[in-house]
Order: structure tokens, then C-alpha cells, then sequence
């Protein structure tokens, strides 16, 4: 089966399970759609089910698009560099275009830059934080499945590596929800409004944020 969805030629793959109560529909990294469904699910129903979430399907594959793009060019602090490719130990990042060698494991220099910038934003935040907390010891390493986690017992902030690929605002906002916690240790009302108290444009940014998700 296949669909026609923005142009794109899109094949179905449906995987089909006793135990399934419930038929979920995605689009994966290879800009196909996968439904899992459960064994007797006919697929003229599957066919249907496409059909009237064609919509909702074109937003998934806008945002797979954008994640591939993002994944197959350099990004630094919201910005795209063309990579040129030569041999030298050091990375060199001018204007456009950032100078690494073939074999350099970019993740280090990653890292590098964000134990320079991350705690220069903590610090920053902490600034102008309204609320009295302690100030929160900083671990920086890569999440598959969140921006930023705090440990309230520790004190302890910890931000996802990926976001040093982001624009700064995206950081501020993680960095802001994380304190917040210190104050809040849920999601509450007042806790989004502490939130906004730093960061007023913050339902923007976090609206964004979940297409890099």
C-alpha cells in the first residue's frame, strides 16, 4: 500500500498483533508511514483510518523532514555551517562553513562548547530568577527523550547535549523550567506561571521544541 502525501510517494508497512487493542499510526525517519493495529484489523479499515488522517500525517512527515535536515547538516546554536573537510586535528568554525577532519568525532567538540556555554546560561538565568533557590550543580549529557530533567533532592540540573545544536532561546527555556522546579516539583498552574515569569514567550518556544521531538 502506498500513499501520495506532499508529493511524496509514501509506503504503508502495517504490523499486525494479537495483543494490540488500539491501531497507532506514525511516520519514521525513512518518510514512510507504520501502522500497528491489531490482528483482525482489516486493512480496508487501515485504508480508511489513512484517508481521514491524511492531515495529521502530512504534520508528521513535516516534522520528520525537518529532523532529517537537521540531522544531515552541521548545526550549531540554531545556525547551519556547511562542513569542508580537512586534515587537522583542530575544528575550525568560521562564518558559514565550520573545518574539521573526516574522522573527528564531532560529539567532543560538542561537548566542549557546551560545558562553556551551558553554565554561562545557568548562571544567566539564575540572575534573573524570581524565586530564592539554591544554585544547582550542572550535568550535561545526551537524552533520547528529554531537554532538560532536576533533581530536586540533589539539587542537581542536568541538560540534554543536543541542545547546544539549538538556538540559545531554547536553552534559556530549559534552563528556566529546570529552576522552576526547585520551586515547583510538578507541572501546576503556578509552576507554568513561575515559568513565564522568565520566560514570557515560553508556549512558543515550547510549541517548537516539540517538532525537534
Amino acid at each position: 500500500m502506498k500513499v501520495f502525501v506532499d508529493g511524496i510517494n509514501m509506503e504503508v508497512f502495517i504490523t499486525k498483533k494479537r495483543g494490540n487493542k488500539n491501531t497507532y499510526l506514525r511516520v519514521k525517519e525513512d518518510l514512510n508511514i507504520y501502522v500497528t493495529t491489531n490482528y483482525y484489523t482489516p486493512n480496508k479499515e487501515i485504508e480508511k483510518l489513512i484517508n481521514n488522517n491524511l492531515e495529521a500525517i502530512s504534520r508528521m512527515l513535516k516534522i520528520q523532514m525537518r529532523k532529517k535536515a537537521t540531522s544531515e547538516n552541521f548545526m550549531y546554536l540554531g545556525k547551519k555551517y556547511d562542513i569542508v573537510y580537512l586534515n587537522s586535528k583542530e575544528v575550525i568554525l568560521g562564518n558559514d562553513k565550520i573545518f574539521i577532519n573526516r574522522d573527528y568525532d564531532i560529539n567532543k567538540w560538542f561537548l566542549k562548547e557546551a560545558k562553556r556555554i551551558f553554565p554561562e546560561e545557568l548562571a544567566k538565568i539564575y540572575k534573573i530568577f524570581p524565586k530564592d533557590i539554591p544554585y544547582p550543580s550542572l550535568t550535561i549529557r545526551t537524552m533520547k527523550t528529554r531537554w532538560g530533567v532536576c533533581n530536586t533532592k540533589t539539587k542537581r540540573v542536568t541538560l540534554n547535549l543536543e541542545l547546544i545544536k539549538r538556538d540559545i532561546k531554547y536553552l534559556d527555556y530549559v534552563v528556566a523550567h529546570e529552576l522552576s522546579h526547585l520551586v515547583y516539583p510538578n507541572h501546576s498552574k503556578d509552576f507554568w506561571n513561575l515559568v513565564e515569569l522568565v520566560i514570557p514567550d515560553y508556549k512558543v518556544l515550547r510549541k517548537e521544541m516539540r517538532e525537534y521531538e
